[in-house]
């Protein structure tokens, strides 16, 4: 048996190769001029010899495949299956493009195939041919598709179109579904179709545990079928006799509705599940006209665009989540009944779909996710520099050889930390002494670090004051409130302005300010900390949507408790569970490496979301907290009880939090 495969090298040919070389017959494939490199690296994964896998030189764009004359003269007459597998699948590509290599390709090859004697054309199709038909598509239709306004769809019915029409020798064709990765190995060579949602599961895991609720999307049902099912499928209908002339759909006959899918995709990335899923249908009940006209208008259409672009979610996906087609297989069915061929369900493989994708075709796998590619000559400027999180900052900074700044208010201690991280022999460093508290202290600063610098690249603005001391203890001392406002505020707003007229004019920038888990959590006895880092994370949030045209990112850290030196004054703090400042650090050089908007823990996330969905519970929680510690023997003027064995539980199993 001897075969001639186009597009053999492609998805869905590397794995039918193998099942017609199991056959024992010759394979001859097409391959352009400049690829013929790679032929003896196919020959090793098909376990091939010269004589069994044969390349052929052409190119589907061109006249007769490309392929030489005293080829087809070679193998006229030799050939007995002629597989087309060759297509452009790019939803987005222009429509000559496609036109040119869907349609014009299979004409192409059909006339090969006719000038070959072939015993049989062999149509690789698509369910794309129905379009966005409703209702049952059978595997005789064609002419009722309907939706056919893109032109990846509308060039594959064309080109099965053609087929039916055209070809002059015996055909068949074959139509798959969504074709996803091996159900036993995962193996796929691109993101598409449901891969798209597998960042955003991924992002969703990252903030929330396993077992958090989400609310999600339902749509139509979406027709998925893993490669290894459809070249098996293909292999054995390929060689049944008495089936020339039909066409077969290689689909699930149950597939599963999109928030189904989406679900078994959570599973086994270990996101929390959409427990409540809103149906996309009920965009049925506003009238067309509103619809289309809300659709076209500029804020919608940007917002939208914004948000796909940051899901990495490509615009034609929108029109497939209310997908409405179903697919008859009736004829597949029939071919392949007793020979031990069907479509595996999605749960017994989904878990092997989104291991192979998060090892091999995660876009952040692609990126360059070192610290230094990141940082190299970037200046960035840490204040509170010389201790605790700054200090730790600054170390990481010099070490992965970014233009480290550093200021602090004493010179001795400057003079002392640049001294040390100059030691390293990394990146430059250099010191600055100055009083963030106090407005021409810092505008001086300013001023200093654009003339030797011409300003900042990133600012971690991570100098701070806090105090632990309850409101009816600070109702003789608003100088507590206003001067934890004037560094931990006002100080970090004068830098953020200062340097980012610069930013604008270099279109990049990175504004991180260390913020507090108290933020989400409401801790009590830190109303002045807690007020200053709420103020700065609001100016955040609004100076985000304002400059997030400018490629200038604004990053709220919300810190659990950290072991500093601003923590020791409170005793009870040396029994609690705290991060070291390296890796509260960490989470600095994780918000450079990735530019979030927001970077915090699971336990600060969750007390966010009960706060807003439950506000009493919180307060309940937060006060029971409130009455279990006392203050600090500094903000009381008394001695501090022994804490009890019941604090310490509880400090364990909040981790982080502030009391």
């Amino acid at each position: 048996m001897q075969y001639f495969v186009t597009g053999g090298t492609g998805f869905i040919g590397r794995f039918l190769i193998p099942e017609l070389l199991k056959r024992g017959g010759i394979v001859y494939l097409l391959v352009r001029e400049a690829s013929f490199a790679k032929l003896d690296e196919l020959r090793h994964r098909w376990q091939a010899d010269e004589e069994q896998l044969i390349g052929v030189a052409g190119d589907i764009t061109e006249a007769h495949l490309g392929m030489s004359g005293a080829d087809r003269a070679m193998l006229k007459g030799q050939i007995d299956h002629f597989f087309h597998l060759a297509a452009l699948y790019d939803m987005e590509a222009p429509e000559s493009i496609q036109q040119k290599v869907n349609v014009f390709g299979t004409r192409e090859a059909m006339s090969v195939a006719t000038q070959l004697r072939a015993r049989c054309f062999h149509h690789v199709s698509s369910i794309a041919v129905a379009g966005l038909y409703r209702g049952t598509f059978r595997e005789d239709m064609l002419d009722e598709a309907t939706g056919l306004n893109n032109p990846y769809l509308k060039t594959k019915h064309d080109a099965e179109r053609s087929v039916r029409s055209e070809c002059e020798i015996p055909w068949r064709i074959y139509r798959p579904g969504i074709v996803v990765g091996h159900s036993v190995t995962g193996e796929i060579d691109k993101i598409d179709g449901p891969y798209y949602s597998f960042k955003l599961i991924q992002k969703i895991r990252n903030v929330l545990p396993p077992w958090f609720p989400t609310v999600g999307l339902e749509g139509g049902r979406l027709n998925l079928v893993p490669v290894d099912y459809v070249v098996k499928a293909m292999d054995v209908i390929a060689h049944q006799p008495g089936e020339d002339g039909k066409c077969f759909h290689l689909t699930d006959p149950d597939p599963y509705r999109l928030g189904e899918i989406l679900n078994l995709f959570c599973e086994a990335g270990h996101a929390p599940r959409m427990g409540l899923r809103v149906d996309a249908r009920l965009l049925d009940f506003i009238p067309p006209l509103v619809r289309q006209t809300l659709a076209k208008t500029p804020p919608l259409q940007r917002f939208r665009r914004l948000l796909l672009e940051e899901l990495g979610i490509p615009e034609h996906i929108l029109a497939f989540l209310r997908y409405p087609t179903r697919f008859d297989n009736r004829e597949a069915e029939r071919v392949l009944q007793g020979t031990g061929i069907e479509v595996p369900r999605l749960p017994t493989y989904a878990a092997t779909l989104w291991d192979y994708w998060e090892r091999h075709l995660d876009p952040d796998l692609f990126r360059d996710q070192t610290l230094s590619g990141a940082v190299t000559n970037k200046r960035c400027l840490v204040t509170g520099g010389t201790s605790g999180i700054g200090l730790a900052t600054a170390t990481k900074l010099v070490e992965a050889g970014a233009t480290t700044l550093i200021v602090a208010r004493t010179q001795g201690d400057v003079d002392r930390v640049v001294s040390d991280l100059r030691l390293l022999d990394k990146g430059p460093v250099q010191g600055y002494v100055a009083d963030l508290s106090d407005e021409a202290s810092t505008q001086a600063l300013i001023a200093a670090l654009i003339q030797d610098h011409g300003g900042v690249d990133i600012l971690i603005n991570n100098a701070g004051r806090s105090i632990r001391r309850s409101i009816v203890l600070s109702l003789e001392r608003p100088h507590d409130f206003e001067r934890t406002m004037q560094l931990n505020y006002f100080g970090s707003l004068r830098l953020i302005i200062g340097f980012l007229p610069g930013m604008l004019e270099r279109q990049f920038g990175q504004i991180i300010n260390i913020s507090t888990m108290g933020v989400q959590t409401y801790a009590p006895r830190f109303a002045a900390y807690v007020a200053s880092k709420a103020a700065l994370d609001a100016f955040s949030r609004c100076a985000g949507a304002e400059f997030a045209d400018d490629h200038i990112v604004f990053t709220t850290v919300n810190m659990p408790l950290v072991r500093t030196p601003m923590i020791t004054p409170t005793q009870l703090y040396n029994h609690l569970p705290a991060l070291s400042p390296d890796a509260a650090a960490d989470l600095i050089m994780d918000a450079i490496l990735k530019k979030p908007r927001r970077v915090a823990t699971r336990l600060g996330v969750t007390a966010q979301v009960l706060q807003a969905i439950s506000p009493r519970l919180s307060e309940m929680i937060m006060a029971t907290g409130f009455r279990m510690f006392s203050d600090s023997s500094a903000a009381s003027g008394a001695s501090n009880p022994a804490e009890s064995p019941d604090n310490m539980m509880l400090s364990a199993f909040l981790r982080g939090l502030h009391w």
